[in-house]
């Protein structure tokens, strides 16, 4: 169970709202949104993910390649 104090009218409002658009109620709703959020990576853990990737081989500067792109148009 989690209780959540202080939240403002207007945001509660907003919330309840938003549920009710989308045909469930206010907890079904906020099950679901803290679901998606506690399934998004960390900024930690996405770092984590970057430093094991492998550092990637570009064939020419990226200006290069922007600036040639832009005088093909």
């Amino acid at each position: 169970m989690i209780q959540l104090r202080h939240v403002p009218d207007d945001l509660h409002r907003r919330l309840k709202a938003q549920a009710a658009l989308e045909g469930l109620s206010l907890s079904d709703y906020l099950v679901r949104e803290v679901r998606r959020i506690a399934e998004r990576p960390t900024l930690a853990e996405l770092r984590v993910r970057l430093a094991r990737r492998a550092p990637v081989a570009v064939p020419e500067p990226p200006a290069r390649a922007v600036r040639a792109e832009r005088e093909a148009r």
